[in-house]
């Protein structure tokens, strides 16, 4: 059985930093892009951060500077270190992975972010 679980959401103030992790399980996460989304309530699933197989990012616009998305393929997890963080921030983050050498994708259950002062 497939699972992406999401950890390290909370309640945060302005300006402060939130590390988010995305472990697997029943998958090798080396043949998987990473993907960071995230859903704020009355709006659409935003993409905000991805990593390549072999280690290329890229970042939404309201990530740019201030996330930045990692793995560790040994550990057969993904991260997202978020800094700076802004009340527009506020939302639940998750985790998608998709399959490089096959046209497999999971999803994770999301973890809430919260910031607010």
């Amino acid at each position: 059985q497939v699972q992406l679980v999401e950890s390290g959401g909370g309640l945060v103030q302005p300006g402060g930093s939130l590390r988010l992790s995305c472990a697997a399980s029943g998958i090798p996460l080396g043949g998987y892009t990473m993907d960071w989304y995230r859903q704020a309530p009355g709006k659409q699933r935003e993409l905000v951060a991805s990593i390549t197989v072999g280690g290329r990012t890229n970042y939404g616009d309201s990530a740019k500077g201030r996330f930045t998305i990692s793995r560790d393929n040994a550990k057969n997890t993904a991260y997202l270190e978020m800094n700076s963080l802004k009340p527009e921030d506020t939302a639940v983050y998750l985790c998608n992975a998709k399959g490089t050498y096959t046209n497999l994708e999971f999803w994770g259950q999301g973890t809430q972010v919260m910031v607010s002062s």
